[in-house]
């Protein structure tokens, strides 16, 4: 199921879609197909046009201070902020975009919002080393937290596993947490913890897209405008495929 998931997103990606408007055109030799293609290309690829869509994934939330959160059960932190490396010694571990995640989690527990950190043993198939939650508790750990006081899920390989992980780790009438994850991701995130019947108070970080001025640059497409429009369009085919499930 997690091949086809990740699968999914790339058959509707801009750039496939793209690519066979583009071929279609030349092989029935319909220049209009074509010229349709490039259009989209060139839509996709302006940094106006990516900027907006990012912004929207983010727009039902705002940055918040740990100290304005309202306290909770268990303080939630989800994977995807990890990524393994080649060294000297072996296998090590470095973050990627989103280590804002744990360290908000960390900031979270220091002022006392909740009494517990939990975090996800994330590893996908593909993956190698250590599931992603062995590593972060480490973190944690080193950041002054009790080891006592850390809990972690069974292997996991995407959100819907992390909420069904979390909710065994929870009492019924403790089940209410500080969700701390990507604030693109938090809306399916949230979606999928209350259907599994978990009380959700959001934490978003990671923003990814802050403010900025509008320049010429704004409208000179580039790869990298192209590739937050496929960010976009995968983001938005999970919320769909959760919307329904749910």
């Amino acid at each position: 199921m997690i091949y086809l998931n990740k699968i999914l997103p790339l058959i509707f990606s801009p750039l496939i879609m793209i690519i066979v408007l583009i071929i279609f055109g030349l092989v029935t030799n319909s220049k209009k197909i074509s010229l349709i293609g490039v259009f989209i290309l060139i839509i996709c690829s302006l940094p106006i046009v990516s900027d907006k869509l990012v912004a929207y994934l983010e727009s039902d939330y705002q940055l918040s201070k740990p100290s304005n959160i309202t306290s909770a059960d268990a303080i939630v932190v989800l994977s995807g902020m990890i990524k393994t490396i080649n060294s000297k010694e072996g296998l090590d571990y470095e973050f990627g975009e989103a280590s804002d995640r744990i360290f908000a989690g960390i900031n979270l527990f220091k002022v006392k919002k909740a009494p517990k950190l939990i975090l996800t043993r994330g590893k996908l198939p593909w993956s190698v080393g250590i599931p992603e939650g062995e590593y972060l508790r480490e973190i944690a750990i080193s950041n002054g937290i009790s080891k006592n006081n850390i809990l972690l899920t069974e292997n996991v390989e995407n959100t819907d596993q992390e909420a069904k992980a979390i909710k065994k780790l929870l009492s019924e009438d403790k089940r209410k947490v500080i969700l701390v994850t990507s604030a693109f991701h938090m809306p399916r995130a949230q979606i999928v913890f209350e259907a599994a019947g978990i009380n959700v108070v959001p934490f978003p970080v990671d923003f990814q897209k802050g403010l900025s001025k509008i320049t010429f640059m704004s409208f000179m497409p580039s790869a990298n405008a192209l590739s937050w429009t496929s960010f976009f369009v995968r983001e938005m085919i999970g919320r769909v495929y959760y919307y329904l499930k749910y």
